[in-house]
């Protein structure tokens, strides 16, 4: 794979299975360089073939109504400020009607279960901001009165909510059913009896300095709506077949990093239910499409669950057993199943296909589109293994390009750090093997797929100059190149995104083995991050454990920054502009201290890009900067 080659395939998401239980909506995303933006369309497996079904640029979260009869689903123009709207059209095909017209747009939309409506989440200028042109908005002065006035990939957040609707499919004026209120809500789910809508939602007074949120329960009639969880850091919610209400998440606020699981609410609790699994539901990247829990008929669900570098589907039943049933070295990221569970589509990703729908049934598993076969012939697969380090086993992966010369090796660090490497499609391994390097990923532990204790040993440690998830990568690297003599020990460099930005400017502080590194919109200084990043507050506390207000000690000493006079490896720092989740001023500092010291540096900076800029960013701009990278690493290596 080259740089260029971003526009070769296509990701596929989102499976829908139609009522029938044949048919399949998904969605297919591709890059399109020419035109510098991604197209997404709805394409159908009608049982024979899969075949386009709406025309995009921006078609996105199909949903089927109950009868069949439509498909709603989300659509936008592709241009930056025309948000996405609700459209509706015949499962028969056809023109779609657009039948909502929200000032920012709808985030979801979903049928109730009679299939006369549809819950939508639409976003609204706050009062002073409504009825202005953009040049007006850009020129106002913005009074900020809590944190939490901005998020990373969103920009400006305060002047506007997120409020749940209840929206006629044929058109016609919005319902609202949420309290109106300065807040944002989201993640809909209809009871089954249709009466209520359940969603998430913030409404503390503390909600900006914290990850809580609450369950909203609205009744469908528009008689208001009340909380029916306490507050946790949730991320899901559903129904099961009998109306009981489950959340996935983590009950304490302030336990973060931990396993995500499921809980049942009762009486306004939550409780456990399937504590023994120690393992993530929704897997942090890449999110599962459709997300949670899918209910069959009998209070049995299907759900994806993330474990040791791959995402596999399981079967939770009412007693409590739990089955296996489709997993391998791959990510499976989404699941829609028939009510009786005998078959259900899924998307799947690994290393050498950026993603395929695939068909289950009766144990049996049947592969129905190619649409990356040609462009997949060209990818290089890795070889995994496990090194046992320090008490614990990690996962590792090498990537090798064909022959048998050296090759100078890239060690890889993704970000979170609760995230995982794992069986998955990333272009970035494929740009770096297909360029002629040797590539080293693993997952230290901090990494998530391995358990509650796994993901929470960095907590606390931050502030040791060797740390154990600094430990577990360099052993890693070593356990590497002992395995792959073609992996020149003399010619490595080090690169990683986020925390990975992080990581690397701590591993360039206590070793000079590496002589050429790129450090990624990494945070630098959690001093300054702190009170700048859209989740600083909540994530020094959470991994620093800054609990009292003004610990800077604390927080230096976690810092890289604190030991960025050591470095003397040549560093590329790659950061954005409008990076909201590590703000460009990490960058900055961190370019600062090794410009002073006389070390090589360089920094390259990309405007209007967020913090998702090599996931999400321009493909103008994703190109540039596969191609700076393997420059600088060129340059030097």
């Amino acid at each position: 794979m080259r740089p260029e080659d971003l526009g070769r395939f296509s990701a596929v998401s989102d499976p829908c299975l139609h009522p029938d239980g044949t048919r399949i909506a998904f969605v297919v995303t591709r890059i399109d360089l020419d035109e510098d933006r991604y197209v997404r369309s709805i394409w159908l497996w009608d049982g024979d073939e899969a075949r386009p079904f709406t025309h995009g640029p921006a078609d996105v979260r199909p949903r089927w109504s109950p009868d069949g009869g439509r498909l709603a689903f989300l659509r936008a123009s592709g241009e930056p400020k025309d948000p996405a709207q609700v459209a509706v059209m015949p499962a028969s095909g056809g023109e779609a009607a657009v039948v909502t017209d929200f000032d920012l747009g709808a985030g979801e939309a979903e049928w109730s279960p009679d299939g006369t409506r549809l819950a939508v989440i639409g976003t609204t200028w706050e009062e002073e901001w409504a009825g202005l042109d953009d040049d007006e908005r850009a020129k106002r002065p913005r009074r900020i009165t809590s944190f939490g006035y901005r998020f990373d990939t969103q920009g400006w957040i305060h002047d506007r909510r997120s409020r749940l609707y209840l929206v006629d499919p044929e058109g016609g004026d919005p319902v609202g059913l949420t309290a109106d209120g300065p807040w944002h809500h989201g993640g809909i789910a209809w009871h089954p009896d249709g009466t209520a809508v359940a969603v998430l939602g913030s409404r503390h007074d503390t909600r900006h300095l914290d990850s809580g949120v609450e369950v909203w329960e609205a009744a469908a009639d528009g008689g208001g709506d009340r909380s029916i969880s306490p507050l946790g850091m949730w991320m899901h919610v559903s129904y099961d077949p009998s109306g009981t209400p489950y959340v996935i998440g983590i009950e304490d606020l302030w336990a973060y990093p931990d396993v995500s699981v499921l809980h049942r609410l009762e009486d306004g609790a939550a409780v456990p239910a399937a504590p023994l699994l120690d393992r993530n539901l929704i897997a942090p990247t890449p999110a599962p499409a459709p997300a949670g829990p899918q209910w069959l008929a009998d209070g049995s669900f299907l759900s994806t669950l993330e474990d040791a570098g791959r995402v596999r589907v399981v079967r939770f039943h009412p007693g409590g057993a739990v089955d296996d049933v489709a997993g391998g070295d791959r990510l499976i990221t989404g699941v829609s199943p028939r009510p009786d569970g005998s078959a259900f589509a899924f998307t799947a990703t690994t290393p050498t296909d950026p993603g395929a729908l695939w068909w289950w049934e009766d144990g049996e598993e049947r592969r129905l589109t190619g649409l990356n076969d040609e462009f997949s012939a060209g990818l290089t697969a890795p070889e995994h293994f496990v090194v046992e380090h320090d008490g614990v086993e990690l996962d590792a992966w090498v990537f090798l390009p064909p022959g048998e010369e050296k090759v100078p090796a890239l060690l890889n660090i993704h970000g979170g750090p609760a995230t995982q490497y794992g069986f998955g499609f990333f272009d970035e391994f494929q740009v770096e093997v297909g360029a002629g390097y040797g590539v080293v990923a693993c997952n230290p532990r901090g990494s998530s797929g391995k358990g509650s204790d796994f993901v929470r040993t960095p907590v606390g440690r931050w502030d040791e100059d060797e740390p154990p998830d600094l430990t577990d990568v360099l052993a890693v690297l070593d356990a590497a190149l002992e395995r792959h003599p073609r992996l020149d020990a003399e010619r490595l460099g080090v690169m990683g995104g986020s925390y990975g930005g992080f990581l690397t400017a701590r591993i360039l502080a206590v070793t000079d083995r590496f002589r050429s590194a790129v450090p990624e919109r990494g945070l630098y200084a959690f001093t300054s991050f702190a009170g700048t990043s859209d989740i600083g507050p909540r994530f020094a506390r959470m991994y620093v454990g800054d609990a009292e207000p003004g610990d800077i000690g604390t927080l230096w000493a976690a810092s890289p920054l604190s030991r960025a006079h050591r470095i003397t490896t040549p560093s590329l720092i790659v950061h954005s502009e409008s990076d909201y989740r590590c703000p460009i001023g990490q960058g900055e500092q961190l370019f600062t201290v090794l410009a002073a010291n006389g070390v090589e540096v360089e920094m390259l900076r990309f405007p209007g890009s967020s913090h998702e800029l090599s996931r999400g960013g321009k493909p103008a701009l994703r190109k540039a900067r596969f191609e700076a990278i393997l420059d600088w690493h060129g340059r030097h290596l």
